[in-house]
């Protein structure tokens, strides 16, 4: 039973904050061979987390005790794992090779997401070649991309991670409602020559309809009329409302297809226009690798458990509420924001799949910076702080044809061992003596030099990143984040904390235009909305 699992791992972790993870090594001689794996390309190496071989084999019982291989058939076979919304979850399927046979909810979706990639790639093709034209008759050199959360996040990350140094066909994107967004994505772009795509599941979603109001008029004034269609692209699940509002062509996507796990659909068609499908095809080819590796590796050599189960023992049984990615690669510049949304809108929430209080932590805190810029950031609390904050390392051995990345893998390398390590103060002190600080200098200094170590970290490594290694490493985060909701017992596909605040913005607009607060509006923000509404 799923009970007494959760309290043997709490009873393990109990004992594990006791040890120092490098003396794990020692006592357990085995310990690096059964924490790393190979999986799709990638190298992963968890021997540098907190838990010992007991606590290891207690969070895999949890994992069989909580049904994860179970659920991992249900997802793949398209069942309602969605259950708040009824709903399949196939985010798998857009990735599969041709004649693949997914089913959502009994229905075959297979043969539909063959016709949509195949008419993606048709007219991604058209546009590089030059066969799709603008409304004078010009090829297109700049695709603007709109979108907001997973309609924007994804694409985005593949665009920085793989885009070419000097692109035939350049990339831009509008999130944010504020205008100066739209307004630095236009600067220097000729409306004869910009394709605008417009994505949004529902095609409702305020922000983007908004940005893309913004983009037609800037069009508008530079283009023929007749001709204006041509430069709008919707991708929806709603392809009737991306027509209505004047896109000239749709590209659909269907309801089984979370946002923040949409970026292998026609939600990254920029991507396609921009990169060639060639690349985006090694991108899903790579993705799809890592399922195989996901459905049929044990669950001991499981790379997206083995994930899974590190941040629950950290989270749930060594009460670490945080936890921070750091790619040491300038193109995953992106991944920490990305896996932001993935994680925190899958599984930020207190209440389980049954509606009952979750009774126990759920999702941490993400955060991050590329190294090695956050070496310079927020390392000093990673390394000092009071609170422990482990790391997900992503390490790339060639990031540039041209230049060695030797220095910025090894700092990686570095900066996992410290933290596990760490220095006492005798050492720190013996360090001040050694390099001629004088006895009373060294007791004054050796505590401010003292590092506590003992600080959990996991390296995912590849050695290059290649269409095929995004694809896996992207595919790794979704899995190991839907094995954290089956063993946590929450939906990780619906998101209705962000809908709130969204009814509420409606209703404070509304105030805006008939000029005064409305009577039931708290004091604090009535205040606010007095400061910052027009003067009448």
């Amino acid at each position: 039973m799923p009970h007494v699992a959760w309290t043997e791992l709490e009873a393990a972790a109990r004992q594990d904050a006791q040890c120092r993870i490098q003396d794990q090594f020692a006592a357990d001689p085995d310990r690096l061979s059964r924490m790393t794996l190979d999986a799709a390309g990638l190298h992963l190496d968890l021997s540098k987390q907190s838990w010992s071989r007991a606590g290891f084999e207690a969070a895999l019982a949890l994992a069989r005790a909580c049904d994860v291989e179970g659920r991992r058939a249900a997802l793949f076979a398209g069942e309602a794992v969605n259950l708040t919304e009824g709903r399949a979850v196939l985010h798998p399927a857009l990735r599969a090779p041709d004649g693949a046979s997914f089913h959502a909810l009994g229905k075959p979706v297979s043969a539909e997401v063959e016709a949509v990639r195949a008419k993606m790639k048709t007219y991604a093709q058209a546009l590089r070649c030059g066969n799709e034209t603008g409304a004078t008759g010009r090829r297109f050199e700049t695709v603007l991309h709109i979108g907001i959360g997973g309609s924007d996040l994804g694409p985005r990350l593949i665009w920085d991670a793989l885009r070419p140094l000097d692109p035939d066909i350049d990339l831009r994107f509008v999130a944010n409602i504020d205008p100066r967004d739209m307004a630095e994505a236009l600067v220097g772009l000729d409306p004869e020559t910009t394709l605008v795509v417009v994505v949004s599941k529902t095609f409702t979603t305020q922000e983007t309809l908004t940005n893309a109001e913004a983009a037609k008029a800037w069009l508008a004034a530079s283009l023929p009329a007749e001709g204006l269609a041509k430069h709008f692209i919707g991708v929806t699940a709603a392809p009737e409302k991306a027509q209505a509002f004047g896109c000239g062509r749709t590209f659909a996507f269907r309801d089984w297809v979370g946002g923040r796990y949409s970026l292998w659909s026609a939600v990254s068609l920029s991507c396609v226009i921009a990169l060639g499908w060639e690349v985006f095809q090694a991108f899903l080819d790579g993705a799809a690798e890592m399922d195989r590796h996901f459905l049929e590796a044990p669950l001991e050599k499981n790379a997206p458990v083995l994930l899974a189960l590190a941040e629950i023992y950290n989270v749930d049984g060594l009460h670490r509420g945080a936890r921070s990615v750091a790619p040491y690669a300038h193109a995953l510049r992106r991944l920490p924001a990305f896996l932001q949304q993935l994680e925190m809108e899958s599984n930020g929430k207190q209440v389980r799949r049954d509606g009952s209080r979750a009774g126990r932590q759920t999702c941490p805190v993400v955060f991050g910076e590329p190294g090695s810029n956050g070496q310079h950031a927020f390392f000093q609390q990673l390394h000092q702080g009071p609170q422990v904050v482990p790391v997900d390392f992503i390490v790339v051995r060639r990031t540039c044809e041209k230049a060695s990345a030797t220095a910025l893998w090894a700092n990686a390398l570095a900066q996992a061992q410290a933290l596990m390590l760490g220095k006492s103060e005798a050492e720190a002190h013996a360090e001040l003596i050694a390099s001629g600080a004088s006895e009373a200098e060294a007791e004054r200094l050796a505590p401010h030099k003292t590092f506590p170590g003992n600080r959990p970290s996991t390296a995912v490594v590849m050695e290059r990143l290649t269409p095929q290694a995004l694809g896996a490493l992207i595919a790794l985060y979704e899995h190991k984040t839907f094995v954290e909701g089956v063993i946590w017992g929450i939906n990780s596909f619906d998101q209705w904390g962000v809908e709130l605040g969204k009814v509420l913005a409606k209703a404070l607009l509304k105030d805006v235009a008939s000029g005064a607060p409305s009577a039931d509006l708290d004091p604090s923000t009535a205040a606010l909305l007095g400061r910052l509404a027009p003067a009448r």
